[in-house]
């Protein structure tokens, strides 16, 4: 049985065990750690992950943040001289939080996400380097009232590192 249908298998079982409503905001993610050379093959059975979560009785909703620093970075006033010049970019990186909270409520508002809504995020291994993952997580869990679930490239060890949840 490949990684990723290890992870699936695991993530099916823990979706299905009911969900408290008294739950604060860090106990409602989820992270789906997997080997990041596995990536490809993660997105290509991300769909896999919302029959479990169907079936277990949830909504389903991706946000995908995978372009999400190229899409703000290119908003900018001097998008290109940054891309010129990339050091000169680190000033800015203080305003790449703030825009992703803003794409991420009107994600949620569009689809009129509830309380019975997993919220998967991908693309999660594009913030490295630029921003902490945990950072992003603390903004943007308190926003989903069901789960949030985080597919993150790497190992165990890297999400105690960059998230501090463990």
């Amino acid at each position: 049985m490949s990684r990723i249908k290890r992870l699936l298998n695991s993530y099916s079982k823990f979706i299905a065990v009911p969900w408290r409503d008294d739950a604060a905001a860090a106990q409602r993610v989820i992270f789906c750690v997997y080997n990041e050379d596995e990536e490809l093959r993660l997105r290509a059975g991300i769909d896999e992950f919302e029959i479990a979560t169907r079936k277990a009785g949830h909504d389903w909703a991706v946000f995908d943040l995978t372009d999400s620093f190229a899409i703000w970075l290119s908003g900018q006033k001097y998008a290109e001289k940054y891309y010129q010049t990339p050091h000169l970019i680190s000033p800015l990186l203080s305003k790449y939080l703030p825009y992703i909270v803003g794409e991420f409520k009107d994600f949620l508002a569009e689809r009129s996400v509830g309380k019975d809504f997993v919220v998967a995020m991908e693309g999660v291994g594009s913030l490295l380097g630029f921003i902490k993952v945990k950072e992003v997580v603390d903004e943007l869990a308190p926003l989903v009232s069901g789960r949030l679930l985080v597919f993150f490239p790497g190992r165990y060890s890297l999400v105690q590192k960059f998230c501090n949840y463990y």
